[in-house]
């Protein structure tokens, strides 16, 4: 939650780029280079829009500091053309998951009954529970046949207002407080760039990921909710 300033974006990308680049290094000179490399970059490459639907054959466009750093991280990450290890990626969408990320963030706001809608609401969230990120980087290492770009998203595409609606009753609270929160609050507590993954989104479908036979745990907001919800209730509580 805390603002980007631009050291903590040069952190945010270096980590990312860099650590890329020694995996690549590595897999290049080794003598038996391993059969597949999976890495992961973010949905952030596809440009927030109300209407459009974005697939695996969308290209990652520039035009702001996190989409420049996808286009970055997956170039950073790609293996020269001689190695033949197989190669996936996974544009991976806002995770759901009991032990940090966004409902951890979220958890005591809603706990309270001060959760709901931020700005509109109705910005699309592309999200995927962290049982299925996982489960697609397992299905992609053991398919032979997987390649290229898979995005990280659940079936179910929602909206801001959907999922908080659902966050909120799968921790039996009403969402008291919709768009209490405005954009330009936002924008000075988090910063431009910050702001935009609050404020925009994209509806980004996993086409190619399906196609591939990976099969769900968790395609529906509500269910993923309360399973998130449940989790962080019990590490909380530990």
């Amino acid at each position: 939650m805390k603002r980007w300033t631009s050291e903590f974006m040069e952190k945010v990308r270096s980590s990312r780029i860099e650590t890329s680049k020694k995996l690549v290094s590595y897999i290049t000179q080794a003598k038996t280079p391993p059969k597949v490399f999976a890495s992961i970059s973010g949905v952030a490459g596809y440009k927030p829009s109300p209407t459009e639907v974005y697939t695996e054959d969308n290209p990652a466009q520039d035009f702001d500091f996190l989409s420049k750093l996808v286009i970055d991280w997956e170039a950073a990450a790609k293996l020269p053309e001689n190695v033949k290890t197989r190669q996936f990626t996974v544009r991976s969408g806002v995770v759901l998951a009991g032990d940090g990320g966004m409902i951890q963030q979220l958890y005591p706001s809603y706990f309270f009954g001060g959760g709901g809608k931020i700005g509109s609401g109705t910005q699309w969230l592309p999200w995927i529970h962290v049982q299925d990120l996982a489960g697609i980087f397992h299905h992609g290492i053991i398919t032979d046949s997987v390649h290229g770009v898979l995005n990280g998203v659940s079936p179910q595409a929602v909206t801001n207002k959907e999922f908080s609606d659902a966050l909120a009753k799968s921790m039996s609270r009403p969402a008291l407080m919709p768009g209490f929160v405005n954009e330009a609050t936002i924008k000075v507590m988090f910063g431009s760039e910050r702001a935009k993954i609050i404020l925009e989104g994209q509806c980004v479908s996993p086409e190619r990921t399906l196609n591939t036979g990976y099969v769900y745990r968790y395609p529906d907001i509500s269910e993923a909710c309360k399973a998130a919800v449940a989790n962080f209730a019990i590490k909380r509580n530990a």
